[in-house]
């Protein structure tokens, strides 16, 4: 039984209809550029073939009824009072209804279903996808005319007022705008974007989840965010230019900040070498090598564990042990750090045996349960039927 259909047989045993429309938006991995987009960088990222589905119904009052797979559980709104739950879930599409609110858009009331094969808490921006399939469903539904930037943007925002997260654009701009076999090189300033072709050949792509979230990850993203803002504001007194490392070249840490303060010079001159592995990776992308890509994955792990200092033991056990295979030519951590996914590429017909191989190894030196996750670059956000 295809998805459409296991999708309008659940929502019609629970709301009584068939839904007037169905979407899907995808998780997403990020390629290479870690920590940039907050610096106005660059970023690589892909949409993945795991996403969130939404199955919603027009009515013909004001009232808004969600009901979500996961949670086995119904909540219920009006269009006029949308406000934050305490519950969480909803609040990932109160939040969007809350946007197009603001946007003086007119929303009707309706029914909307939730589901999804996005893992959670695997850093494959789960929330974002529920939000992107929601604006999408949203603006079909009702004929907003809104394009899929926009769509993206209101999902960003959905996130700041509803969830609490000042998340940057990367994840629902890849949840909306992506190409099946194709990375966005996005521009996190400017919004620019230009679509790469990933055509990975020989090989695949398999993300290790290490099953752990280390607390300090919040306090630490404050931390670097603190000493980038800082390293700017050095910068500017000599380069009034410098509107952010975007701008910054190592040259330039080397002559204002590092006499000032050797902290902030590491952390700066990660993000300057960070955008420049985007600019790497992606000629690499161009001309089909896709070893060269493996190798900047490499050299960006060792960057972001030892210099911006945000990995943990386990991420970095599997990526030192993913070196020792020849058949894998390239990992890292993907997403914030101290925990989440290390993405590996792996020769295709390999990935599976040294996934059973390295997830005892794991757990005998961290007592955890190591998850593989297959992925493959999909489309973004689309309806279904």
């Amino acid at each position: 039984m295809g998805k459409e259909n296991i999708l309008t047989d659940r929502y019609q045993a629970l709301f009584g209809n068939k839904p007037d429309l169905m979407a899907k938006s995808p998780g997403r991995i990020n390629l290479i550029g870690e920590h940039t987009d907050y610096n106005e960088g660059f970023v690589l990222p892909t949409a993945i073939d795991k996403a969130i589905y939404v199955a919603v119904e027009a009515r013909d009052d004001d009232k808004i009824v969600l009901y979500a797979e996961d949670f086995s559980e119904y909540y219920e709104s009006t269009v006029d009072t949308v406000s934050p739950s305490d519950k969480g879930w909803p609040n990932y599409i109160l939040g969007v209804v809350d946007q197009l609110n603001k946007l003086n858009l007119a929303v009707k009331g309706f029914n909307l279903y939730v589901d999804g094969d996005v893992p959670l808490g695997a850093g494959l921006s789960s929330s974002a996808a529920v939000e992107c399939a929601t604006g999408f469903a949203l603006n079909e539904l009702f004929h907003f005319g809104l394009s899929r930037q926009e769509i993206a943007k209101i999902g960003q925002m959905a996130e700041h007022t509803f969830a609490g997260v000042k998340c940057g654009i990367m994840d629902q701009f890849a949840s909306v705008l992506s190409k099946e076999d194709f990375v966005i090189k996005l521009d996190c300033r400017s919004l620019e974007y230009e679509h790469v072709p990933l055509l990975l050949g020989d090989y695949e792509l398999v993300l290790f989840n290490t099953n752990v979230k280390h607390s300090l990850a919040s306090s630490a993203y404050n931390d670097r965010r603190n000493s980038c803002e800082q390293g700017v504001a050095w910068l500017q007194e000599a380069y009034p230019e410098v509107l952010s490392l975007r701008d910054a070249t190592v040259d330039m840490l080397e002559a204002v900040v590092e006499p000032k303060d050797e902290e902030v010079f590491t952390k700066c001159k990660y993000v300057v070498e960070e955008n420049i592995r985007v600019e790497l990776a992606c000629e690499a992308l161009k001309s089909g090598d896709i070893e060269e890509l493996g190798r900047q994955m490499f050299v960006a792990h060792d960057a972001i564990s030892k210099d911006y200092e945000v990995s943990c033991a386990e991420l970095d056990f599997l990526v030192e042990y993913m070196k020792n295979q020849p058949e894998a030519v390239g990992a890292r951590m993907m997403g914030g750090g101290f925990g989440g996914c290390t993405i590996n590429i792996v020769q295709k017909g390999h990935a599976e045996r040294i996934a059973k191989q390295v997830a005892p190894a794991y757990k005998e030196a961290f007592g955890l349960e190591l998850e593989s996750i297959f992925v493959a670059a999909s489309g973004g956000s689309t309806l279904l039927g």
